[in-house]
């Protein structure tokens, strides 16, 4: 079983919040796809990396689906797409092999 994580950030470059609608709609394509999703959306996760020698921080939300096959072309252009979306320079989605217990 694969876990599927998209850091997904609440603001994007400029400081504007993300339309609530490119949430609605990615958490439904997702249910859709996958029978359901786990949103951590009610304390944002603080995102902090170097950017040229100056620490940057996003708050951020996660949403988690669990699949038993990867399709990596899928996931690539389901990021591009978040990308223009959310107006990113990149957006972070990582696979994580689970056992489930």
């Amino acid at each position: 079983m694969t876990l599927i994580e998209i850091l997904l950030p609440l603001n994007d470059n400029a400081g504007r919040p993300q339309p609530r609608k490119a949430f609605a709609d990615l958490r439904r394509l997702l249910v859709e796809r996958f029978g359901g999703l786990t949103a951590f959306t009610r304390s944002p996760a603080e995102g902090l990396w170097d950017g040229e020698g100056k620490i940057e921080r996003d708050d951020i939300v996660v949403l988690e689906v669990m699949t038993d096959y990867v399709d990596r072309t899928w996931w690539s252009a389901l990021r591009e797409r978040l990308e223009a979306r959310f107006r990113q320079e990149s957006i972070v989605i990582r696979a994580h092999h689970v056992d489930t217990l």
